[in-house]
């Protein structure tokens, strides 16, 4: 396989968030051939290795629309079709949303289920992102990363925390748009993670309004498809094939109204997290399931649960001891 990259590093520290999501979660779908398996790789290879050298000698001021045709390209070697709701002013489906106007700061937040959500929200709009540090040593990826300027962060090590905060807020105040996902890790798409408030600062210290998105992906039947998660022991290469084998996926991105920053990242925080989730619920493996487990303050569906348990069943959350620094109890920023 062209693409390889490490699986998810193990929890560091114990306010370092987690997901239960695994191997379970993901739901088997249609495929296709192995011809057109390899035809598609072959695609985005290509498309990844010129993008750089295009984009160089492309006119500045028609970079924006360059970048976003590139990645609904990409999406469509994928096999992915995209559908773009716009909520904000009871626009509907379009196909023309933005996130914002160039020029104007703007946080953009989202639930993350894989590494496909970065071409998507790209696909909408050109812009930069919070992601993973070792994101940039991936193969073909990793280049592109350094052209959209994403912002490295290490959830392993909380110290390096305000500084990406700091970071974040210096783009937001000289008119970027970044993208960033607060649940600190991917979730499989039917289950998700708490909004966790610390980047949420970088908004309420530049002034800078926020936009939730809400992204799901769906198999050719409309149904809610995991295939796209990137979850558990999961490599970039295992990730990739499944996307690569799937048959007629669809990604919907639905564009929420944009949320004013006011002076309390938790508030702000919540606000986010209602407006991307909504009414839906939370749910882990089968979307029959009975079973649920306790995930930071979300309860999601346990995979691994016998048709034994009954629907009551429940394990306990797991209470987290604050972290102390030189015999001083201390609050973490991610709290």
């Amino acid at each position: 396989m062209v693409f390889d990259a490490p699986p998810a590093q193990r929890t560091a520290h114990a306010w370092m968030p987690s997901s239960p999501c695994g191997s379970g979660c993901i739901d088997p779908v249609d495929e296709i051939g192995t011809a057109r398996v390899i035809g598609r790789l072959f695609g985005v290879a290509g498309l990844l290795i010129s993008f750089p050298v295009v984009n160089v000698v492309t006119p500045r001021g028609r970079r924006e629309q360059l970048q976003r045709r590139y990645a609904r390209t990409v999406l469509g070697c994928l096999g992915i079709r995209l559908r773009i709701v716009d909520n904000r002013a009871d626009a509907g489906e379009s196909a023309d949303a933005r996130f914002g106007a160039s020029g104007a700061g703007l946080l953009i937040v989202a639930g993350h289920i894989g590494w496909t959500d970065v071409v998507v929200m790209a696909a909408v709009q050109p812009l930069g992102f919070v992601a993973r540090a070792d994101m940039v040593d991936w193969p073909l990826l990793g280049g592109l990363a350094k052209l959209l300027r994403v912002i490295p962060i290490e959830r392993e090590r909380l110290r390096e925390l305000p500084g990406v905060v700091a970071r974040l807020g210096e783009r937001l105040a000289a008119g970027d748009r970044v993208a960033v996902f607060p649940e600190g890790t991917t979730w499989c798409g039917r289950a998700y993670g708490t909004m966790r408030p610390a980047l949420f600062q970088a908004a309420v210290d530049t002034g800078t309004p926020v936009q939730p998105v809400r992204l799901r992906y769906r198999d050719r039947h409309g149904i809610q498809c995991t295939v796209p998660g990137f979850v558990g022991a999961d490599s970039f290469a295992a990730s990739a094939g499944r996307v690569l084998r799937s048959r007629g996926l669809v990604v919907e991105i639905v564009l929420e109204p944009q949320e004013q920053p006011g002076a309390d990242r938790r508030e702000l925080a919540l606000r986010c997290e209602r407006a991307v989730r909504g009414t839906e619920l939370s749910r882990h493996g089968a979307v029959d399931a009975q079973q649920w487990i306790a995930a930071t303050t979300t309860r999601v569906q346990d995979p691994d649960a016998t048709a034994t348990v009954g629907p009551q069943a429940r394990r306990p959350a797991r209470r987290l001891r604050p972290i102390t620094l030189r015999g001083r109890r201390r609050e973490p920023i991610a709290r």
